[in-house]
């Protein structure tokens, strides 16, 4: 079977950005858009105008990127935005995140699907506070992939050791949190140097230029290495004459492969029964593997709704009491006691707020014990309670099934995005004691 890791021309890699105020990063962005011919000629021509109203001898290329009225004013980036573009040997879904400490839900939002994060810093102010959140973030999230660019090289006089010296005082410190594929890049995004094309002025540099690396890094992981986790969507029952009989659980796989006679479990039931057939755009197929949306048939007839997650391999015990790391996103805190709806793939069921572990100060990664609730942009440890077991692997297994939202029951707002399990290490933790139900 072909993996994911397998380069091919339609192969898509879904990167995120972040940096602090004024390291360039709009203009990265704009730069790889530029010299990669992703830019319309209407665009490139409004940005030239633009700048030529601001006394601009040569186009700004961060305003291909700050869409926002309030960005353009401010020269900041305030919400996601998000940027395709491709090349001949690789698609691109790019979210271009904010730096700044008062946005951290709108990274954790960007970075929540991406596989790498390119972390960009100044040469000549070197990792800041902003650089360590932004790492911090990335481990957090589980991206597999972090580069850093040194941008603004060019200010420093193309020198090497500072650049040696920014690249290894970063990458110690995301390793220290568990980040184990970080590339340093030395570019100046202004000039171009190593951003599509190579700089003629950083001989002394070995390596890719940023968009060799984006087009080059594995993508996704093999999933007959991962246990098939299936949450049903939606149950088609046809009872046609041509399908009287037909009996079928549609949806997306979250991860694994699932193949026709394979034994599987219905959780959080926990019958085990066994795939009967596979189907695929209406075809029938022995094989399926994520990220396909297919319709499942198994060999019993077992009462499956939506909601219910089917599992091969390796399964999670069902549990009502969770422990995990969570992103506030709303300006409501959240607080013990607080009850809400907690949303996990395609189930969604009543919880409640048991207790606020600690409050993570992500610039430190200090733990502060005494915080009694979390508010917008925190990020803290916290304990659920719901009101029907779920199957949660830890998110450091699995990204989709080992993460989850709160959402506010009265609006159907989002409150929360939670991580199953450790922050930075990865241990699952113990379920929390029983205890009566509140509904």
């Amino acid at each position: 079977m072909t993996t994911t890791h397998e380069l091919t021309a339609t192969s898509l890699l879904r990167f995120a950005t972040a940096g602090s105020v004024d390291d360039g990063k709009s203009t990265l962005v704009g730069r790889l858009l530029h010299d990669s011919k992703s830019v319309l000629a209407d665009q490139l021509e409004a940005v030239e105008h633009a700048s030529r109203r601001r006394g601009q001898d040569a186009p700004d290329l961060a305003l291909l990127t700050d869409g926002l009225r309030a960005e353009r004013e401010q020269g900041i980036t305030i919400d996601v935005a998000y940027r395709y573009f491709a090349t001949t040997r690789r698609r691109f879904i790019l979210a271009d995140t904010p730096g700044h400490v008062q946005y951290t839900r709108n990274m954790v939002t960007g970075a929540s699907t991406a596989e790498l994060a390119v972390v960009l810093v100044d040469a000549r102010n070197g990792v800041v506070e902003q650089t360590r959140r932004h790492a911090a973030v990335a481990a957090l999230l589980r991206v597999p992939h972090v580069v850093l660019a040194v941008n603004k090289m060019d200010l420093v006089d193309y020198a090497e050791d500072v650049f040696a010296r920014i690249a290894d005082e970063f990458t110690g410190y995301a390793a220290s949190l568990g980040v184990t594929d970080i590339t340093a890049i030395p570019i100046s995004a202004l000039a171009g140097d190593n951003v599509v094309e190579p700089s003629a002025h950083m001989d002394w540099y070995p390596g890719p230029t940023l968009l060799e690396h984006l087009e080059t890094v594995p993508v996704g992981t093999d999933p007959s290495d991962e246990p098939a986790r299936f949450p049903v969507q939606y149950v088609i029952r046809p009872q046609t004459a041509e399908h009287p009989d037909y009996r079928g659980y549609a949806g997306q796989l979250a991860s694994g492969v699932l193949r026709t006679g394979d034994p599987v479990t219905v959780l959080p039931s926990g019958h085990t029964t066994t795939v009967a057939g596979i189907d695929v755009l209406g075809v029938e197929t022995d094989l399926a593997w994520a990220p396909q949306s297919v319709t499942v048939r198994l060999t019993e007839d077992i009462d499956i709704s939506r909601g219910d997650l089917i599992a091969a391999g390796p399964t999670p015990v069902p549990t009502k009491d969770i422990e995990a790391t969570v992103c506030h996103l709303n300006e409501r805190a959240l607080k013990p006691g607080d009850k809400v709806l907690l949303k996990h793939t395609t189930r969604t069921v009543r919880a409640l707020v048991k207790d606020v572990v600690y409050q993570l100060d992500i610039d430190t990664l200090e733990q502060h014990t005494g915080a009694t609730e979390l508010n917008v942009n925190e990020i803290g440890r916290i304990t659920l309670r719901t009101a029907e077991p779920l199957a949660l692997d830890a998110y450091a297994d699995n990204r989709r099934t080992g993460s989850f939202l709160l959402i506010d029951p009265a609006d159907g707002s989002t409150l929360t995005a939670g991580m199953v399990g450790e922050a930075f290490d990865g241990a699952l933790t113990t379920p929390a004691a029983q205890e009566e139900d509140w509904v």
